[in-house]
């Protein structure tokens, strides 16, 4: 399939609108984003970014559908959402190969992508009818009380670049099944994935005659996410991407004391004790750390292990990384791909010879690559270095493939405190045989991290569990679990059917 094909059959022109209100889009004349393709260096489309002014159009309208949207029946906006899931299933090839096309990231993890949004979509419609409350005793004669959910309103989802449509379906599946609306703002460096995931939405709401509103899109450049920040007409932002970022729509959000789900950076590592098995280890470490171009928030960055096997652990990761091939990531015969810009190389490349001016000794030499094939200069060598954890390099995440090896010589709980003495928190995995070493990592006293991991890799999860970290990470829970109560508000709930009006705390108050 070509990508002229993809793009004609998601109705994407050379120039598009960067504001939808559902099917309806909104023109604007200000500069146009390109999208540039990391794999080959051809444009791909581009979009004019919304104005303030249609952004605040689009809030608007968002703002009249939730009045209507929230009174249909949970199970009801469920069986919408599962003919979403149906639609992402007709389109499933199409979407994955324009999703790898875009972002550069493998083929197999641009279709693995557009399926974590099918299994979201059969997620929430199961999850639409059990949007549970409780109920509880009442110290009073003749009342009862309980606990129900609210939709919220307007759900502000920003995402990333790296994972350009999962995430967002992560929110909205669940938003839209709670009750609320969603008004989406991609990185703007894959918008044409967006615009092709809002073409497949807006075919299925207006056959089931989903006012406009519901969901929405805004494409732009970082000022309209502050908008989106500051906006007192959503109650709900969540944001991915970096811990700078994050702070700043936190920031922002907090001031009005409105919420934010945030997922941000990871340092993520393995632990591999004395009874690890290797042919466990090589897999789990090598795909963690160069899958999507170690573009991942939840890439493996570090590799803590243990003397005793430290040799032959880096004999065989060095001999894995031998047998990797990089190029384009539409050949399912290649390993790793592109990173997203000449900008993400450049700082690969800076962080190379940062780790090695503070004693960093490169045991897989890194580096971009050129020549055919590899002309958009995006193309990088995955790399090794030893290094130590306290390396101010070693502390931050670098959006790139670069794994730092480094040892420990005590038991388990020294792994641990190497793995938690960075400022973020999102995965984290010991590779063990052992149980009591395994068991140390899950306690309170392990991992630090919002995931934790025995005997697979840091890369990866299931929409079933909730996603999310701690520390820098942001705190913030998506997809699975209980996450979908960050998207409805709690409404406590006593009725009195007595006759009298007993107070609580046995207080009288006699007039």
């Amino acid at each position: 399939m070509q990508i002229h094909e993809i793009l004609a059959q998601f109705e994407i022109k050379a120039t598009n609108p960067g504001g939808y209100i559902g099917a309806q889009s909104l023109g604007s004349d200000a500069q146009t984003i390109v999208s540039v393709s990391p794999v080959d260096g051809a444009t791909i489309a581009s979009v004019s970014p919304v104005t303030p002014a249609e952004y605040d159009r689009i809030i608007q309208k968002s703002q009249e559908a939730f009045t209507s949207w929230r009174l249909m029946p949970a199970p009801k906006r469920g069986e919408i959402v599962r003919q979403l899931g149906d639609q992402l299933r007709v389109h499933k090839e199409a979407l994955g190969i324009l999703v790898s096309y875009e972002m550069g990231k493998s083929l197999q993890e641009g279709l693995g992508e557009v399926q974590e949004m099918i299994d979201i979509c059969d997620f929430a419609v199961g999850l639409s009818r059990q949007l549970y409350g409780l109920t509880m005793h009442s110290e009073r004669p003749g009342h009862r009380m309980y606990e129900q959910y609210h939709p919220l309103g307007i759900v502000g989802i920003i995402s990333a670049f790296n994972f350009p449509v999962a995430v967002w379906s992560w929110n909205a599946a669940l938003a839209w099944v709670c009750g609320d609306v969603c008004v989406w703002k991609p990185s703007e460096k894959t918008p044409i994935t967006a615009l092709a995931c809002q073409y497949i939405t807006n075919q299925v709401f207006k056959a089931n005659n989903v006012p406009d509103g519901v969901s929405s899109l805004v494409i732009g450049g970082p000022e309209i996410g502050k908008l989106m920040a500051e906006d007192v007409r959503v109650p709900l932002v969540s944001a991915t991407g970096s811990t700078r970022m994050g702070k700043s729509v936190g920031a922002a959000v907090g001031a009005r004391l409105g919420r934010s789900l945030l997922e941000l950076g990871g340092n993520n590592a393995i632990i591999i004790t004395p009874t690890a098995d290797l042919k466990m280890v090589v897999p789990g470490a090598v795909f963690g750390a160069v899958g999507t171009a170690g573009q991942r928030c939840t890439s493996t960055r570090r590799l803590i292990i243990h003397e005793s096997v430290y040799d032959k652990v880096k004999e065989a990761l060095i001999n894995a990384y031998g047998q990797l091939k990089i190029g384009n990531p539409l050949d399912q015969s290649n390993h790793v791909g592109p990173l997203i810009d000449t900008a993400a190389a450049a700082a690969y490349e800076a962080a190379i010879s940062k780790a090695i001016q503070e004693g960093g000794k490169v045991l897989v030499e890194g580096g971009v690559l050129s020549g055919a094939g590899y002309e958009t200069g995006c193309y990088v060598k995955p790399c090794i270095i030893e290094a130590e954890n306290h390396y101010e390099i070693v502390q931050h995440e670098t959006f790139a493939p670069i794994l730092y090896v480094m040892k420990y010589s005590g038991d388990v709980h020294q792994a641990i405190a190497i793995q938690n003495g960075v400022p973020q928190g999102l995965s984290s995995a010991i590779m063990s045989n052992d149980l009591k070493e395994a068991e140390a990592f899950l306690s309170q006293a392990g991992s630090d991290c919002g995931i934790a991991n025995v005997n697979i890799g840091t890369s990866g999860a299931e929409i079933g569990g909730a996603f999310g970290g701690e520390k820098e990470t942001g705190g913030g829970r998506e997809s699975g679990s209980d996450s979908w109560k960050i998207y409805m508000r709690r409404q406590t709930n006593t009725i009195n059917y007595s006759d009298s009006l007993p107070l609580a705390q046995g207080i009288k108050f006699d007039l």
